[in-house]
């Protein structure tokens, strides 16, 4: 299972959803096919953890919509992994974008 940050690319708007196929929620999106989202297509993953157990994503995902402070403090760690990332500290791992990942968790760059 996976908890997911979406941003559209044609304004600010951030999304956070939970899935048990990352893949294909994310085309979901992208096709408009969700309510809540469809008005700021199109979208690009910019962060997803991945979770064994349905009720940790689920606690996850609303631990980030819910408390301010939790999504406020991944919004940072983000930042400085996406500065680094531009000074090239981090290095690229594996195939694609994707940097700094570990226990479950990936952002994705670019």
């Amino acid at each position: 299972y996976y908890v997911y940050l979406l941003k559209s690319t044609k304004c600010k708007f951030i999304y956070i959803g939970s899935t048990p196929d990352l893949e294909r929620r994310i085309s979901e999106h992208n096709a408009g096919k969700n309510y809540s989202t469809k008005f700021y297509v199109p979208f690009k993953l910019v962060y997803y953890e991945a979770y064994a157990d349905k009720r940790d994503a689920l606690d996850r995902e609303h631990k980030l919509k819910h408390h301010g402070s939790v999504i406020g403090h991944l919004k940072q760690r983000l930042k400085i992994l996406l500065l680094c990332d531009q000074e090239g500290y981090l290095k690229r791992a594996g195939r694609g974008p994707e940097v700094g990942h570990s226990f479950g968790v990936r952002v994705v760059v670019g």
